[in-house]
């Protein structure tokens, strides 16, 4: 099986983390347009997809071989979205979604042998545990800009009084708060509740 990825050393880290085996050839390339120079491929992964004109064309002229794309917060593109943020494709679990049915069944196949099981969810910005997470973080910025405690005391909090993998300010660093706030501006678009908190907007654009 050989699977082309386009992503930085960490993200092509977490996606293989799970997979022990030698039944994969992955190829790594450095630029968009190389996906097409394997036509061969059992699926292409592009872990830094820019939801452009010139990105969905080139894809797709590689279906209906699973593409998939790390889509965090926008939502309704015609390939696989998955939730590649750094730390949640270290999971045996990929959140992901897709609205052609057909490629359903061969991603699954590409994730198995990827020791991965796929979670498909509604195809909406944030997905599910995006969504969760990046609310969990806005509410320690309003915890913090009311001055309930610091951010190295809210970590040892919600680490130990939750059993969270992190903290709230440490995720928002593994997961990077400019990705915090634009899915949670998105968000707020069509629900008032995910409106950031200005302190968090304030450290996101500075």
């Amino acid at each position: 099986m050989k699977i082309v990825v386009w992503g930085n050393e960490n993200e092509v880290a977490e996606l293989t983390s799970g997979y022990t085996g030698d039944s994969i050839t992955l190829i790594r390339i450095n630029t968009a347009e190389e996906f097409i120079l394997h036509p061969d491929a059992d699926a292409y992964f592009d872990l830094a997809f820019e939801n452009t004109v010139e990105r969905t064309a080139l894809f797709t002229r590689l279906l209906p071989k699973p593409v998939f794309v790390n889509s965090v917060i926008e939502s309704g593109t015609s390939f696989i979205r998955i939730n590649g943020w750094p730390g949640f494709m270290k999971r045996t679990l990929i959140e992901a979604s897709s609205s052609n049915e057909s490629l359903k069944v061969d991603a699954e196949k590409i994730a198995v042998a990827l020791n991965k099981i796929i979670d498909w969810v509604p195809d909406i910005p944030g997905f599910v545990s995006a969504r969760v997470v990046s609310m969990i973080i806005n509410e320690a910025y309003f915890a913090l800009q009311e001055n309930v405690s610091t951010k190295e005391e809210i970590d040892i909090a919600m680490r130990l009084g939750t059993n969270y993998p992190y903290g709230p300010f440490e995720w928002s660093e593994k997961i990077g708060l400019k990705n915090i706030y634009s899915l949670l501006n998105e968000l707020s678009k069509t629900n008032s509740r995910y409106q950031p908190a200005t302190l968090l907007e304030k450290e996101a654009t500075r």
